[in-house]
């Protein structure tokens, strides 16, 4: 089970770059009876938000930074590759994420979950112009467009981006999403820009998009966050 102490060791491994030892902590995860689902909502995505906290807060050197993170990536893509689908549910997803790795890391474990739920997804990571972007939703024509995990510098883009969404498109189905980074840290942010649903993690994002398909900005009310709620 992904217990506090095998959380501990996992952060521990991943930060000194113990490749070998990672692995046999997500093994002995799996042998206590933990799911692909499980690895990445209780054990990879506490450990990516207390990895990220303390590199901003210097507690962390950019090599041990650097060390975890790329592991930790190449961890969540092996895991990805023992979830089990849901049927398809005739919804998708377009991805975005900030420009940093450790975003696009973030954004990678949004987008597995959202696969474990059914979901078609299409992840351009970070760094698109948003020419590109509303181009491609013009094209592909998604029910949701989720932006997670950006830092405070990606702010001025992903603003821009909702607000030309909300002109261009008044009377939209695609439903804006947000999660992560900087939502996170500034309470009401998400709503303030214009998103329609935000979550704190990868599990929250997915959960508002499952229950909350019919709510756009305009005539929502204010949601609670699900572990606000529990």
């Amino acid at each position: 089970m992904c217990t506090d102490a095998l959380r501990e060791r996992f952060f521990d491994v991943l930060v000194t770059g113990d490749r070998v030892e990672a692995r046999q902590v997500v093994l002995r995860a799996l042998e206590a009876g933990d799911t692909a689902v499980d690895l990445i909502t209780e054990m990879y995505w506490p450990t990516y938000e207390k990895i990220e906290k303390l590199f901003r807060n210097d507690q962390l050197s950019k090599l041990s930074h650097h060390y975890a993170t790329r592991l930790l990536r190449v961890l969540a893509d092996q895991t990805a590759g023992l979830i089990v689908p849901a049927a398809n549910n005739g919804r998708s997803v377009l991805v975005m994420c900030g420009p940093r790795d450790s975003d696009d890391l973030a954004g990678q474990l949004a987008v597995d979950m959202l696969t474990s739920q059914g979901f078609t997804v299409h992840y351009g990571g970070g760094g698109i112009p948003n020419d590109e972007l509303l181009a491609e939703i013009k094209t592909r024509k998604p029910t949701a467009l989720l932006m997670f995990a950006s830092g405070a510098n990606d702010l001025p883009h992903i603003r821009d981006l909702i607000d030309t969404i909300h002109e261009d498109y008044p009377d939209r189905d695609m439903q804006v999403a947000v999660g992560g980074g900087v939502f996170n840290r500034a309470d009401g942010l998400a709503e303030e820009i214009g998103a329609d649903l935000w979550g704190e993690d990868p599990l929250d994002v997915v959960q508002s998009l499952v229950e909350d398909a019919h709510v756009r900005t305009e005539s929502r009310p204010r949601r609670r966050r699900r572990k606000a709620a529990a």
